[in-house]
Parts: structure tokens; C-alpha cells; sequence
């Protein structure tokens, strides 16, 4: 009786600790690509972009993927109508949206040693790597924030869309 008595206490008392534990980024849990996204609050016209292009199953599947994220402010940034353009030529944007995406799990400190190179993208163009002063580029697109981990890969918050060539 004694070990039964001593297992339910201890389990009563993790229960107990698991209830009072706050929520930190250390115990939260990793969401795919789209979820966190989505969870972020600034890539809205970048997931409905996905939406539109028939690519959250592939977003949300396995990976891993390097997704350069390119913020709503960035997608303001192009001319007046070509968002809307793109939401309704689900070929090109897929295009686009791909150009965004490296096959692997590229980190910020793999990126850094990448400087004057060309990264095949999963669309199957390149995009050109530039490090100055510690400042990276992907093509025209400042990398503004870095290493958002995700289940499926790893975020890379840039400030404008980038075109294929």
C-alpha cells in the first residue's frame, strides 16, 4: 500500500505543478510554417497569398523548409492592384510564393556564411545571398528578423517581396 499511496501523491503533485506552470517560450509548443505565421500577425497577406495558391498542405507538411517571409508591410510596398492581381493567377503566385522557399533548414548562422551566393529556391530559380556589415539580403530583401523556428523549418522575416527572374 505504501507504493501506491506515494505514486498517487506524486502524481497528484506534477498534476499541481502542470496547472501552475506559466506558459513560456521554453515549455510552448513549435507550430508548422502556416501556423505560425498566422499566429504572428504580420504576414496576413502572406498566408492568404498561400491560401489562394494552393500551398498550405505543402507548408504544413514535413519540410524541413527555409521560408524568406515577407512581412504585409513588404507586400504594400509593391504597386496598387498587383496583390490583387496575383490572388487571381494562382500560377504565377505559386511562382512567386515558391521563389520564397529553400528545401532545408537554413539557420541565420548557415545564411551568414552563404555571402555571393546563389540558393536554389523550391520554385527552381536562385536567389542571391549578400551580407554587408553584418546586414543580410536575399535578392533586393533585407532579412529582418531571423530564426523563427517552426516544426516543418525555419522563418526569416524579410521587407520586401522578392520577383523571379
Amino acid at each position: 500500500m505504501k507504493f501506491k499511496f506515494s505514486a498517487v501523491i506524486l502524481t497528484v503533485a506534477v498534476m499541481m505543478a502542470m496547472v501552475v506552470m506559466p506558459a513560456t517560450a521554453g515549455n510552448a509548443e513549435k507550430k508548422d510554417i502556416v501556423d505560425t505565421a498566422v499566429g504572428a500577425g504580420s504576414f496576413n497577406t502572406l498566408v492568404t497569398a498561400v491560401k489562394a495558391a494552393g500551398l498550405v498542405e505543402t507548408l504544413k507538411g514535413k519540410g524541413p523548409f527555409t521560408v524568406f517571409a515577407p512581412t504585409d508591410a513588404a507586400f504594400a510596398k509593391l504597386p496598387a492592384g498587383t496583390v490583387e492581381a496575383l490572388l487571381k493567377d494562382k500560377a504565377k503566385l505559386a511562382k512567386i510564393l515558391t521563389y520564397h522557399v529553400v528545401a532545408g533548414n537554413v539557420m541565420a548562422k548557415d545564411v551568414v556564411t552563404m555571402n555571393g551566393k546563389d540558393v536554389k529556391t523550391v520554385q527552381g530559380g536562385s536567389v542571391k545571398i549578400t551580407v554587408k556589415g553584418g546586414k543580410v539580403m536575399v535578392d533586393n530583401a533585407n532579412v529582418v528578423k531571423t530564426d523563427i523556428e517552426c516544426t516543418n523549418g525555419v522563418i526569416h522575416v524579410i521587407d520586401t517581396v522578392i520577383m523571379p527572374k
